[in-house]
């Protein structure tokens, strides 16, 4: 039959962003792994061609009326794909930082326990909005008018709402409040300047404002205060006030800070402002809900004697434990639904969280695997699951469970596609493309196709690579010094003492959710001379670009104006030098309603995204533009040596090519980045810090086999440098090179928090006690059988 032709997804000239125009064919039903270096087109590929065209086709079902509420999405730039089926796409976005999101409201668990409650609480206290955090209860009277009968009637009506929200944090947890201390020196008067917040010297306008009112006394210390003086600089609403002849409005310290700072988006502040910001609020539990987030009347009511919070603070583990002895044949399909994803969250490997976890507080693998929770279940068939390296932040014990759930969805006669680096995943794969030869501008193209014994056997990078395990170091470095960790308690750790080696490379290791983050942002992080880099994402906007994240491009627009003789606001794209015409977006977007937005070079500066004028300014024989486009390695280079010199830029350029993006052009869009460039660009970025310490919270992740012995050497250097580095990693390649290991354990959640081998990598490997010892010990062994 025709019916049964149609298994593979054909793919002809995929041209989104450095992709050469390739075409493919993907088998349906199978596993297909996509390999290759980090930039080399992988994402671009499956999330931005594939993923991207079956979603948009979805959408376009719907009526115009429905599609007025959705997201417009661009058709990708490909020449024919045939084949698809519906894509869930399974990312590393991480949810979102809503304090009132949780692992439990993102799962539709939450929602599930809030109907429980409702049909079995006692007492019962109203529906299942009596117990969501997110609504606040509310009550009110009055007349309301309204016609009837062709007359207009008055009535009086009142109304009710019971929700669950405490009413002290409004469903957050806790409490926000200023640390007086970071705000002003109380030991000085106003018109001694004793403000510490940025911008309030005691000659501008805010120092003049305070010491100029007649409600305050300006000479006299602000300890001194009295309690009625404290609350009128502190909290005192506007009030016009007259300043060396001037009207001006006065308005106390806090609310100004409210509206001035915290007003704002925290990652868009400049670095000294959000600084302040992170040392001036601090945050505590709420005293009224103690963290539950929840009213007391919510609280009160109770199932066996466990109240709603009593249950979301449980691990879901035991959680899931819990349900099972519950007996309420009344409510058994809702009970087997909340089972059932209780159960995926511990096959899954999530067991140890709780559901009133903030989910702005998870890894982006852990945020990926909770994504997966709802379509474990799933009854659909032949659907394309496309999964964006499932493995990040997974012990390699772990990898092997995910591996399973793969599988299974594969079974359950699905598509998957899979995009990943590790060898255990690409293994089990039915098919393998292989992108690259190399990266950016030097990759997107296929340069494999087929099974796991042909990409073995095949010349590509990948193929070389898949097989290579790194061996024991054959000596380690001894520490200048250890940092002392004494009584460690945050989240599932257990009064954790443990001594971590300086001048030398530590490395955390243990499964996930055994306490390696919590030891780091409990004991290290927020120290004097430690950096730590995570894995939070970088905000960018499609204007933004590495020249203009680093601070590479201050450098270069100030050489230019020197050179010129002209304003440095002339050369960028969002200030003075912008094009008129499309405002340095280089693209004119036209609003087609429902349909996508059409984006056109603009035909005034060719997609230049600068003035014509300013294309004439030169320095050392390039034009802004010119310099835009270089690649880091080009750009490098350029600014080395000769007329065109600039150290400033040479560091930074040299930084970004150390961390492996020598590839990347200093002008390409942050939002054309893949997962792995982007946290690399920003590692790049804080290793300008001056640090005594890196904390790095696993840099391999969206890392090629071929890159991570270039990491290695980075972490090398800064040793070398004399610098501490601690690095969270489940790469085996980056354990075996550690000069000394600590692995925490034994198993996650309520089963880890504890220090289970601290030493050599060499002794952990003879042991073979731990998880971590016997996967490390089979991965050296298979080329270092000395080591065993």
């Amino acid at each position: 039959m025709a019916a049964d032709s149609h298994d593979t997804i054909r793919v002809l000239g995929a041209r989104e962003n450095n992709l050469r125009g390739i075409s493919i064919e993907i088998p349906k039903r199978r596993l297909t792994v996509f390999t290759g270096v980090s930039g080399s087109g992988k994402s671009s590929l499956v999330f931005n061609t594939i993923a991207a065209e079956s979603q948009r086709l979805i959408n376009e079902t719907y009526s115009a009326f429905v599609q007025g509420f959705m997201p417009t999405l661009a058709r990708p730039d490909v020449d024919v794909l045939d084949g698809l089926t519906t894509a869930i796409t399974v990312d590393q976005q991480r949810m979102g930082a809503d304090p009132r999101s949780t692992v439990g409201t993102a799962t539709d668990a939450y929602a599930m326990l809030r109907i429980l409650f409702s049909r079995l609480g006692d007492p019962h206290i109203g529906s299942a909005q009596a117990f969501s955090f997110n609504v606040a209860s509310i009550s009110g009277a009055g007349a309301v008018t309204f016609e009837k009968a062709g007359r207009k009637v008055k009535e009086r009506r009142d109304f009710s709402i019971v929700g669950g929200m405490c009413p002290r944090c409004e469903g957050r947890g806790e409490v926000s409040d200023f640390d007086l201390s970071q705000l002003y020196d109380d030991s000085k008067s106003l018109s001694e300047g004793p403000f510490t917040i940025p911008g309030w010297g005691a000659e501008g306008w805010y120092g003049r404002i305070y010491s100029g009112t007649d409600f305050l006394d300006p000479n006299r210390p602000i300890r001194d205060f009295t309690e009625e003086e404290l609350n009128d600089l502190l909290y005192k609403e506007p009030t016009k006030i007259k300043v060396d002849g001037i009207n001006l409005t006065y308005e106390g310290i806090i609310p100004k800070i409210r509206k001035s700072f915290l007003s704002k988006d925290r990652e868009a502040m400049q670095p000294h402002i959000r600084a302040f910001v992170d040392r001036a609020i601090v945050f505590r539990v709420c005293p009224d809900c103690r963290g539950t987030r929840l009213s007391d009347l919510a609280r009160s009511s109770k199932i066996s004697g466990m109240s709603i919070a009593d249950l979301t603070t449980m691990q879901i583990s035991e959680l899931a434990d819990w349900l099972r002895e519950l007996d309420a044949p009344a409510v058994a399909p809702l009970l087997d639904s909340l089972q059932h994803t209780l159960d995926s969250f511990v096959r899954i490997g999530l067991g140890y969280l709780s559901l009133n976890r903030p989910a702005g507080t998870l890894s982006g693998g852990e945020a990926q695997r909770t994504r997966m929770i709802r379509h474990l279940g799933s009854s659909l068939t032949d659907v394309t699951y496309v999964f964006d390296e499932p493995t990040t932040g997974l012990h390699a014990h772990d990898i092997e469970r995910m591996n399973e759930l793969l599988l299974e969805l594969r079974d359950k006669g699905n598509t998957v596609l899979v995009v990943e680096h590790k060898p255990e995943v690409i293994d089990i794969a039915d098919h393998v493309i292989d992108l690259g030869p190399g990266a950016g501008a030097a990759g997107g193209e296929v340069c494999f196709q087929g099974t796991v014994d042909g990409l073995r056997s095949s010349a590509t990078v990948t193929g070389r690579r898949l097989d290579d395990r790194a061996a024991l170091k054959d000596s380690v470095r001894a520490p200048s010094g250890v940092l002392e960790i004494r009584g460690a308690s945050l989240h599932n750790l257990r009064e954790v003492d443990v001594d971590v080696p300086l001048g030398v490379l530590v490395v955390l290791t243990g499964v996930a959710g055994s306490g390696k983050s919590s030891l780091v942002t409990s004991s290290m992080a927020g120290r004097d001379g430690v950096v730590v880099v995570d894995q939070s994402a970088i905000k960018g906007s499609r204007r933004s670009n590495p020249a203009t994240y680093t601070g590479l491009l201050d450098p270069i627009r100030k050489a230019f104006a020197k050179a010129t003789g002209v304003k440095p606001a002339l050369f960028s794209a969002n200030s003075e030098g912008a094009c008129p015409a499309c405002k340095g977006a280089g693209v004119i977007y036209t609003d087609l309603g429902i349909m996508a937005d059409m984006a056109v070079p603009c035909e005034e500066c060719e997609g230049r995204r600068f003035r014509p004028s300013v294309l004439g300014y030169t320095f050392g024989g390039r034009s802004i533009v010119d310099v835009l486009e270089m690649s880091v390695t080009e750009a490098g280079e350029f600014f080395a040596a000769g007329e065109s010199r600039i150290p400033a830029a040479h560091r930074i350029l040299r930084r970004l090519a150390d961390v492996g993006l020598g590839y990347l052009r200093i002008g390409q869009p942050l939002t054309t980045l893949s997962g792995g460039e982007r946290q690399r660009l920003k590692l790049a970025t804080q290793m300008a810090e001056k640090g005594e310490m890196y904390v790095l919270d696993e840099p391999t992740a969206g890392l090629h086999l071929a890159d991570v012995g270039q990491l290695l050497a980075l972490l090398d250097r800064l040793v070398d440098d004399g610098r501490s580095v601690v690095v969270i990693e489940h790469h085996q390649a980056v354990m075996a090179h550690a000069d000394w290991i600590i692995d925490l354990g034994p198993g996650a959640g309520h089963d880890g928090g504890r220090v289970v081998f601290a030493g050599l990598p060499g002794d952990l490997v003879a042991e073979r006690s731990t998880l971590t010892g016997r996967h490390l010990a089979d991965y050296v062994g298979a080329e270092s059988p000395s080591h065993q």
